[in-house]
Order: C-alpha cells, then structure tokens, then sequence
C-alpha cells in the first residue's frame, strides 16, 4: 500500500509535462508541413498507416492493462502486474503507440520539422518509462525477469 496517495507521488507531473509535448507532435505537421488531411502523396499514405497502426497500439495496450489502467506512472494498488496482449510484446505498449501515432502523424503532413517534437516524445517516454519502471520492480519481484525477457518499446531490439 502507498503511503501517499498525492498527484505528485503518483507521478502526476510526468502526465502533465507528456501533454504540451503531444499536442506539439500533433499541431507542428499541420502548421508547418506539406501535406493535407486526405494524403495523396506515398509517404503521407504510409504516414496515415503508420498513425492508424499506432492507435490501434494505444488501444490493445489500454485493453490489455485491463483494470491496471492509470494516466499515472506509480501503478495501482491491488493489481497484478499484466504481461498478457500488447504486453507480451514490450513493456510499454501504449508510450509506443503514441510515439508511432506522432511518427506517422508527422509522415503524413509530410513534415520534416515535426521530427523534433516526435523525437522529444521518443525521448521523454524513454525517461518516463525509466521512472515508472523503478515502481514497477519495487511492487513486483519478478518485473525484473519480465523486463529481461520483454523489450521496453520494438520487440526485440529496445
């Protein structure tokens, strides 16, 4: 049981500062960028797959934590540590998801400057899943062979 339940111990500021940085991922390709929202360009057709494929990524991740689904990086009391669905390919289905969400989103407008936000929510969910691993191994012994056998976020490289 956590002793404190606070927006701050939950780790309530990684949830705020992923927020600015998505909605930059998001707005800088349609401000700066080439394309339009019915692609007609290859690479903006491969953008929009690429989008779609990671939503469809964020959603089997949200369905595969189940009842463990927090916006926040401490996990919940009471539940079990999941490695079903999304999770038995990496440990960070839905960061990944959203990471490749922007990539594609990016592709699609055909934006080489939105890269950057793309590369700084790369970063910034490498840094937070980092943080929320070390709660993870605290509340279950045997994250740390999970984390062994499953990759963080491309199944079998990283």
């Amino acid at each position: 049981m956590w002793r404190n339940n606070s927006f701050v111990s939950r780790g309530g500021i990684w949830v705020l500062a992923q927020v600015p940085l998505m909605l930059l991922a998001f707005i800088v390709p349609i401000r700066f960028g080439a394309g339009q929202i019915i692609p007609l360009h290859p690479l903006a057709w491969l953008g929009a797959l690429v989008t779609v494929a990671g939503g469809a990524l964020i959603i089997w991740g949200f369905v595969s934590l189940g009842d463990a689904l927090t916006p926040f990086p401490r996990p919940l009391d009471g539940v079990t540590l999941h490695r079903q669905g999304a999770f038995r390919l990496m440990r960070h289905p839905i960061y990944t998801g959203v990471i490749l969400a922007s990539l594609g989103w990016t592709l699609w407008w055909l934006c080489g400057i939105g890269m950057l936000p793309v590369l700084a929510l790369a970063i910034f969910f490498d840094r937070k899943a980092a943080y929320e691993e070390n709660w993870l191994r605290e509340k279950y012994r045997d994250y740390g062979d999970y984390a062994r056998r499953v990759k963080k976020f491309i199944p079998g490289v990283y």
